[in-house]
């Protein structure tokens, strides 16, 4: 929780006039009871209407007081609440988006997200009842009970009496509560995960008429959060319905020690008046400070799982005193091995250089390391051994800055949000409209492009659902290439296209980019036979190098994933 006073330290001075606000709106209310009781006992029985006028005015006076009070410090409290919960989800935002593949792996997706929107939502609650609550509960508290006691001590011990139990209470079962809602937001963090892979997928699952399956998982997902959330809401609902009898049972007391009294002249019915009131106003602080104990336990746990991402410390810090080397390699692998989960190496002894300008084609199985080797170089993760350099420096003393401005990246499954061709392309990027044509016309997308009536202004649906596939593909080159990147990475990116418009693609990139590394993983050796050199990877070992010419008559699986393909595979 400590973090969260960081947050609202620059809300200090806000923070500080609500406070002071509330607090004399609460000071006015608590004098409302003491002056009834005052003009019962003393004002009334003079008969000056005056006096009588008087008081009530000031009676008046104090219950404006109390309600200007309360609006405006729940209105300021509303007001700094935003401020607050705004700075901490950006903060969150932002730290989730520079987190290193590593972290992002171990918190899960579907973690980062409800820790963005629901755990921030309980702390942003708890800060602003904190605020509404957090002064008026406990000055109705204390100083309904300092001025009880002032007006009649044997009543008053009576109701204070009950006190220490509630609070006994309302501790030992808030306790449990933080461990109870850890386990909720981890329920939330499993029903997040299924529906947003069923969000990613509901064509396939259409297409598979698989909707019935997936709302199974579904309701199985949502029956756990139900079940854990049934049984924190049981374990803490407990604490509402005991402070209540105990309240009651603390105004039974004081009904019958006043009647007492009373009768045996010890106290006045106007005391006794005064009394119901206050013990009315402690109730309620009672009240709110039982749900507030409850928020709490909401709270904290969901500062600890922010805290967690908040405090991830970034291993992918810049190397310091690393030296470079004099080559003429732009990027080279020096026996890189690698390994994702520490148990077995995903990339084994990998070596290989590549000049400025020249081009590398990867090809390989499904989950032989191709895009491995990729997520390496880009120092999405480290290499467990060997150094990989980029200019003849190792890619660990480059800042992170320095190193994504070299890349253009194209992902098979890319992403493209809702808005204009244009600004997909430009990508909040300094980059005009000329540079942004010439990328599709570099791409094959220029035509397609122009043929929508808006043309670049065309709106493009979350995710380019409303593009085909190749449509989609072109695009996502198109950003890639628009900021001319010393090193371009096609990882399987043209999967969807045609082998003749796949073909025109590889030659307007070597014609327009003749300074850029290109590298390119694929699964069709038409995508990767002109390349300079090409690295057929099987398990995480490099099989085959050389270039095409080579392989074929060197590499057995080359040879035959290309006779394979031989109908489509070498057109020009």
């Amino acid at each position: 929780m400590r973090w969260v006073f960081n947050y609202l330290k620059p809300l200090g001075k806000r923070i500080a006039v609500g406070i002071t606000i509330k607090a004399i709106g609460t000071v006015a209310e608590l004098m409302i009871p003491f002056l009834l009781t005052y003009i019962l006992n003393n004002v009334i029985e003079t008969e000056n209407s005056g006096r009588i006028v008087l008081f009530g005015v000031i009676m008046a006076f104090c219950g404006v007081v109390a309600c200007l009070g309360n609006i405006i410090g729940n209105r300021m409290a509303a007001k700094t609440t935003m401020l607050f919960s705004t700075r901490m989800r950006e903060t969150l935002f932002s730290k989730t988006l520079f987190l290193s593949a590593r972290s992002t792996d171990k918190f899960t997706i579907p973690s980062l997200e409800s820790r963005i929107t629901s755990d921030t939502y309980n702390v942003q609650n708890f800060i602003g009842m904190m605020q509404r609550m957090g002064i008026r509960a406990p000055m109705l508290l204390i100083g309904g009970s300092i001025i009880t006691l002032i007006m009649d001590k044997s009543l008053a011990l009576v109701m204070i009496a009950t006190l220490p139990f509630i609070f006994a209470i309302v501790y030992s079962i808030s306790r449990k509560g933080v461990p109870l809602y850890s386990t909720v937001q981890r329920s939330v963090d499993g029903m997040v995960r299924v529906v947003r892979e069923d969000a990613n997928g509901i064509r396939v699952i259409k297409a598979l008429s698989k909707v019935d399956y997936e709302n199974e998982r579904y309701d199985k997902a949502n029956l756990t959060l139900k079940k854990n959330e049934t049984r924190a809401g049981v374990i803490m609902g407990v604490v509402n319905p005991i402070m209540t009898l105990l309240m009651n049972l603390g105004i039974v007391a004081v009904v019958g020690v006043s009647a007492y009294l009373v009768s045996s002249g010890r106290s006045s019915a106007t005391t006794v008046i005064a009394f119901m009131q206050y013990f009315t106003l402690i109730s309620m602080a009672m009240m709110s400070l039982s749900r507030m104990f409850v928020m709490y336990t909401k709270c904290a746990a969901s500062a600890k799982r922010i805290s967690g991402v908040l405090d991830e410390e970034n291993e992918l810090k810049p190397l310091e005193n690393s030296n470079a080397i004099s080559t003429d390699a732009h990027v080279s692998f020096e026996n890189v091995s690698f390994s994702y989960l520490g148990k077995r190496d995903n990339i084994k002894n990998v070596s290989f250089s590549l000049k400025r300008g020249e081009t590398l084609g990867i090809i390989g199985a499904t989950g032989s390391g191709k895009s491995t080797m990729l997520r390496l170089l880009m120092r999405f993760y480290d290499a467990s051994s060997g150094t990989i350099r980029i200019g003849g420096r190792d890619v660990r003393s480059y800042s992170s800055d320095e190193l994504s401005a070299m890349f253009g990246l194209v992902l098979q499954n890319d992403f493209l949000y809702a808005d204009t061709i244009e600004e997909n392309i430009r990508f909040g990027r300094d980059i005009d409209d000329e540079a942004i044509v010439a990328a599709t016309k570099i791409a094959q997308a220029y035509d397609f492009i122009t043929s929508f009536p808006d043309g670049f202004q065309h709106r493009v649906s979350t995710g380019g659902t409303n593009l085909s596939g190749g449509q989609r593909q072109r695009l996502l080159i198109s950003r890639a290439i628009a900021g001319k990147p010393e090193i371009l990475i096609l990882d399987d990116s043209s999967s969807a296209l045609d082998y003749k418009t796949d073909a025109e693609l590889r030659k307007a990139l070597s014609a327009s980019l003749p300074d850029s590394t290109i590298i390119t993983v694929a699964q069709r050796v038409s995508s990767v036979k002109n390349c300079d050199l090409i690295l057929v990877i099987d398990e995480g070992e490099i099989i085959g190098c050389g270039k095409h010419e080579h392989l074929l008559d060197t590499c057995a699986e080359y040879r035959e994933i290309s006779e394979s393909q031989m109908g489509g595979a070498f057109l020009d």
